[in-house]
Order: structure tokens, then C-alpha cells, then sequence
């Protein structure tokens, strides 16, 4: 039985069944270029989106959110500046740290996001330094989020509110690994493995990434 609603009160929008697509309009110049441009402490955050068979996904749009490196959530203006003559997307200024970047998948599903070392949302004592992911892709009907957390604070992994209420093996979808100086991997996987070797078997590199439902 349909649920009431109060009168004039609209329904809600259904999820899109097709698009939108996400390579027309979205992604912006410079949308991975984070950290300003030369910052010393920049580091690169890079994987790839594979589905569950492990195939890449290469139409994903990853949004990636952080807080500042004072630990605010305010960010800054300036990721998606516009020409003022002719209203053209130019991109960001190179200077401004704005906690916000956009950054579509290639053909391979691959991603690559410079930024600056994640910290810990400030007023959140507990928290571990983490990245938000916002994930599009075609043939999901809702967005899905899921956080990047890194290899060097695990002292600080034990007591964040949300790793600490996950199953090792579950936790591990989350943290990226050392890829080389400054550089991190963290694959998204958007199921299982279909094979069906999981972490019992020693394959976590197969799990689900977890996502998380905000409400």
C-alpha cells in the first residue's frame, strides 16, 4: 500500500535508470591536482575501480573530499574557477588547498588524485586521518561513499569509530598501501570477487570495499 504523504508534499525523484553521464560535464581541468602546485609534502593516491569479476570499470567518477591540514572541513573557493569572458571551466588556481577533487576512471578503470597527507576532521579526537570517496559509475542506481585511510597511522586505527567497529579483514578494504615514495594504492571494489576466495582464504585483495550508508 503506497505511503501517505501530507498534502503538497512532492514525491520524491526516482533513482536514474540510465546516465547521468558523468564524462560530459563533471569532471573538471586540473580535478586530481589537489595539493597546490609544488607543495613538498604532495603525495599521490592512485588505484583502479574493478567490478566484481575484477574487470575495470572504466566510466567511474570518483569525488574525493578532505579536511584541511589544520584538520578544518571548511575547504576553500577555487577548484572549479571560470573564465570570466567566456564562462569556460579553467580549472583551479594553483594555489589554494580546497579539500575537494573530481577525477574520472580511464579505460583501464585506473584513477590518480595528487593531494596533500590526509589528517583527521578536526573536533573528532578518535578519528585516524582518512579521505572521503564519493563513487559514480554506470549501473548504480545510488552513489556509494567509502574513506581511504593510510598505512602509517595505524596507532590511530584502533580507536577511529569506524575501523574500530569492522572485522580485520573488512577494515583492510579501507586502508591503501605504500606504493613507493609518497605514493599510496587503494583499489575500490565494487563487489566480491566471483570466485569466491575471500579473506578466509587469505584473499582480501578480493573483498568488497566497504561502503557506507550516511542517514
Amino acid at each position: 500500500m503506497p505511503e501517505a504523504r501530507a498534502p503538497g508534499a512532492l514525491a520524491p525523484t526516482p533513482s536514474q535508470t540510465i546516465g547521468p553521464f558523468h564524462g560530459y560535464a563533471l569532471p573538471f581541468p586540473g580535478g586530481g591536482e589537489m595539493a597546490p602546485a609544488g607543495h613538498p609534502d604532495t603525495v599521490t593516491l592512485h588505484g583502479r575501480v574493478l567490478d566484481g569479476a575484477g574487470e575495470p570499470v572504466p566510466d567511474a567518477l570518483l569525488e574525493f573530499w578532505q579536511a584541511g591540514p589544520d584538520g578544518s572541513l571548511r575547504g576553500a573557493p577555487g577548484s572549479m574557477r571560470r573564465d570570466p569572458a567566456t564562462g569556460a571551466v579553467v580549472g583551479r588556481d594553483g594555489v589554494d588547498f580546497t579539500g575537494f577533487g573530481r577525477v574520472p576512471t580511464g579505460a583501464d578503470g585506473r584513477y590518480v588524485l595528487r593531494t596533500l597527507p590526509a589528517t583527521a576532521p578536526a573536533g573528532h579526537p578518535d578519528a585516524a586521518p582518512y579521505i572521503a570517496v564519493c563513487l559514480f559509475a554506470r549501473g548504480l542506481l545510488h552513489h556509494l561513499f567509502t574513506r581511504v585511510y593510510f598505512p602509517e597511522d595505524t596507532a590511530a586505527h584502533a580507536a577511529d569509530p569506524l575501523l574500530c567497529r569492522l572485522p580485520a579483514h573488512r577494515a583492510r578494504t579501507l586502508i591503501a598501501r605504500a606504493d613507493g615514495e609518497r605514493r599510496y594504492r587503494f583499489d575500490i571494489r565494487l563487489q566480491a570477487a566471483d570466485t569466491g576466495s575471500g579473506a578466509a582464504d587469505g584473499g582480501e585483495e578480493c573483498e568488497e570495499t566497504v561502503f557506507l550508508e550516511f542517514r
